[in-house]
């Protein structure tokens, strides 16, 4: 059994007490209320389609440390946790929640890295015009040069490209709503036609068969009337007698 002295066994204590304490200083830097706040800040809607953006996470960190970060999150803006705001509490854990499921799977998940990855190549294609004219305007260098403004560049045109693909997805939803209610229209004012015509199928042979009854009663009488004309005789005009005989 190792001693509590072993120098390898205190290293270790030594390494996961500093990386606590980063971790605690980190977390520090937002408070549940700010938190709240972050994730319901003007523009949420759209900022929020980001996950790695929601979970405070860089896209390459491995995703057993995303799962971290996502347990300390969920804590922190958790509706129990945040009574004195709870509503608003409710809908920051549901979008820490989105955000950790859309990371969670592999699929959903190389699709947000695919998201960053056009980020990327499409702002170094961009800077590279960008270093162009600068070079042409007699200037070394272009604020992009910076890596937290290149950061920031490639944070901006990633939420652009989230927030171009939920619209476009909405487009075809709505596409698809209005689709699916202009066939469901269709197959009801069918089915009303069939309806329609059905019922007048019915009454068409309703009457008819109440025609053929008037016209077979029509017959009938005409028969009846001409056999009592045939009975009929006229009495026969006698002879008048001649007084003069």
């Amino acid at each position: 059994m190792a001693s509590t002295t072993d120098p390898d066994k205190i290293r270790q204590f030594d390494t996961f007490y500093t990386e606590v304490k980063e971790i605690e200083k980190r977390d520090s830097v937002l408070t549940p209320k700010q938190q709240i706040e972050r994730l319901l800040r003007p523009g949420a809607t759209y900022r929020n389609l980001n996950p790695f953006d929601v979970l405070q996470v860089e896209p390459e960190t491995p995703l057993h440390e995303v799962k971290k970060k996502y347990h300390r999150l969920s804590i922190l803006v958790h509706p129990d946790k945040n009574q004195d705001d709870s509503e608003r509490a409710q809908q920051a854990f549901e979008a820490v929640n989105k955000a950790w499921k859309t990371l969670e799977n592999e699929e959903t998940r190389k699709k947000c890295m695919d998201i960053i990855e056009e980020a990327v190549g499409r702002t170094d294609l961009m800077l590279v015009e960008k270093r162009k004219k600068a070079k042409k305007e007699g200037k070394d260098n272009i604020p992009e040069d910076d890596p937290e403004k290149y950061k920031h560049a490639v944070y901006v045109l990633t939420m652009k490209l989230f927030a171009d693909l939920e619209r476009k997805r909405r487009e075809l939803a709505e596409r698809d709503q209005e689709e699916r209610k202009r066939k469901r229209e269709q197959e009801i004012e069918e089915e009303e036609n069939a309806k329609a015509q059905k019922e007048w199928q019915k009454n068409f042979e309703e009457s008819r068969q109440n025609r053929v009854n008037s016209w077979q009663n029509f017959q009938a009488q005409g028969k009846s009337k001409t056999k009592k004309l045939k009975s009929f005789k006229p009495p026969k005009n006698k002879p008048e007698s001649s007084k003069d005989n």
